[in-house]
Formats: C-alpha cells, structure tokens, sequence
C-alpha cells in the first residue's frame, strides 16, 4: 500500500510504504516523540551546537537518540549513519525546510517533509498537523487536541488553557513580557503576534508588553530599556544560545524588576505536541498568579 503525505511547502512524499525509521529536527522530532514516534536520530540548526540544545529537546532528553550535528556539521555522512527513511523538518517560509540543508538531504537520498510553524499559523494549526503527520506515521493517536486526556493530572491541554484564562480574568492583568536575552549589552523583546504560542496567549487574555519599533520577530533594546516597561512577568528564552532566565537579574539596569518580577522559562521553538505546549500554558498560568500574589 502507497503511502504519502504533502507538507506545508505543498511537496508530497510517496513511498512503497510507512517509513519506520525517521530522522527529523530537535524540535519536530521532540513533538514526534511526544505523538508515540521515536527518531532514529535528531539535529540542530545553524544556532545549535555539539550537543543538543535541552530546552529544544522536550522528552527526547535523555533517550538516547543519536544526535546527528547542526549546521555544517550535518551531512549527508551523518544522516546515512542512522538509516532514516525519512526527515521531518519545521518551516519558516511554507519554501525551504529550516535546519536542513536541501542539497544535503538530496545526496544523501532522504525525502524531507517540513511543516509550517511561521508568526501566520494559529498554535492550533500547528498542533493539527503535527497530530496528523504522527498519526500518518503510525504513532498512537493523540486525543482531542482540545483535551490530551493523556496528560497527567492537570487534564490536558484544555486544563491548561482555562487556567491561564482565569489567571489572567480580573482588572488590568499582571504585564507579561516575552525576550530573549543576547548578553550584557543588549536583550531581544518579542513582538507576540509573531509566535504562535503567544499569540495564543493573548488570545486567552493575557496582557502582553508589544516591544518598540525595530525587527520582525525581535525588537533589540538595552536591559535599562526593558526594564522601563515595568513587566510583572517575564517569559524568558529558554534556549541554549540565549542567556539562562536564572542569570538575568546579573544584567546591568535589570536587577530590580529581577527581583520583584516573575520570571517563567519559554521555549520559542515549542515541540508541536498538545503536552508540550499545555506544560508551557500552565507553567504560564502559575506565573500569573504569583505575580498577582506579589502585588496583592
């Protein structure tokens, strides 16, 4: 039986049957995992180093899955080395897939899907097609998107936005910024529009601080400057080529709303899978109330 699937770029892949054995991007192989389809092995991107970034990873860390290199350490050498049948990206463009390299793929002989995860696709169109390429590839299927009965204790992600709702409900909301730390200088503010899971956050209410003029996704600023917009709490970049969140109150001009802010871990590149993103609405939804405990 032919099996086939068509990405977000509108390529489609045919093959004789289901690939077992899949190669993909930190990102898209953590949210595969998370939907029941294990990697043969995993990359990086041109940002990424040796080792896999851990916040990118998700519930891959610690399974040993080969980390294949990123960048120009990614060859067709090293995605051979795990024999995939396929390679699962993420894209940015709906053209090219982002961490690797199409000439790379094509050497080596590995078909490439990528979907799309850009500032124009709603979260949940993201989770969807996740869920669909995870059920294509014989994971177990995932339960209503609206509510991962298979999430522990919190019931899921439907759970997890109600929480950030009633956290957010009540007068003028804690003031919640998104950044990305660049180092002692300078710090990367995000404009919530341009991702996804914060633009679902603010649809679910949530007060979030739009950064100045300056970048598409990033406004670049000094830390005095961020710190003039009095956030109650801070989503900060959780990646390892940004600064840790435990770190930021060491920046100059930035130790004072250190100490009396909120301070929540955020991964920019979520693993597309309804448990991954309920883990960040209620680590969210948390940081809300105790920023409204602080200034009760």
């Amino acid at each position: 039986m032919t099996w086939e699937f068509t990405d977000d770029r509108e390529v489609t892949v045919r093959m004789a049957g289901r690939p077992l054995r899949v190669a993909a991007y930190l990102r898209a192989g953590a949210g595969l995992f998370d939907l029941g389809v294990r990697p043969v092995g995993v990359y990086g991107s041109a940002h990424d180093g040796a080792r896999p970034d851990p916040a990118k990873s998700g519930a891959l860390a610690g399974q040993d899955v080969p980390y294949l290199g990123a960048g120009g350490a990614l060859d067709e050498r090293a995605l051979r080395s795990v024999r995939p049948d396929l390679i699962v990206d993420v894209t940015y463009d709906r053209e090219h897939a982002y961490a690797v390299d199409g000439s790379v793929a094509a050497r080596a002989g590995i078909p490439v899907l990528a979907l799309a995860v850009s500032a124009d696709v709603p979260l949940t169109r993201i989770l969807g097609r996740f869920a669909e390429l995870g059920r294509a590839l014989g994971g177990r299927r995932p339960a209503d998107l609206a509510g991962d009965a298979r999430e522990p204790g919190a019931g899921g992600l439907a759970a997890a936005e109600d929480a950030v709702r009633t956290a957010a409900l009540g007068g003028p909301g804690p003031r919640v910024l998104a950044l990305s730390a660049a180092g002692p200088d300078r710090v990367h503010l995000a404009r919530p529009r341009t991702w996804p899971e914060l633009r679902h956050l603010a649809d679910l209410g949530v007060r979030l601080v739009e950064p100045g003029p300056g970048g598409v996704n990033w406004s670049t600023t000094t830390w005095e400057a961020a710190a003039g917009f009095g956030a109650d709490v801070i989503l900060a970049d959780s990646r390892g080529n940004a600064v840790r969140p435990a770190d930021l109150a060491r920046q100059p001009g930035w130790r004072a709303v250190a100490e009396r802010a909120v301070v929540v871990g955020w991964n920019p590149e979520l693993p597309g899978s309804p448990g991954a993103c309920a883990a960040f609405l209620r680590a969210v939804a948390d940081g809300l109330a105790a920023a409204r405990d602080e200034t009760a």
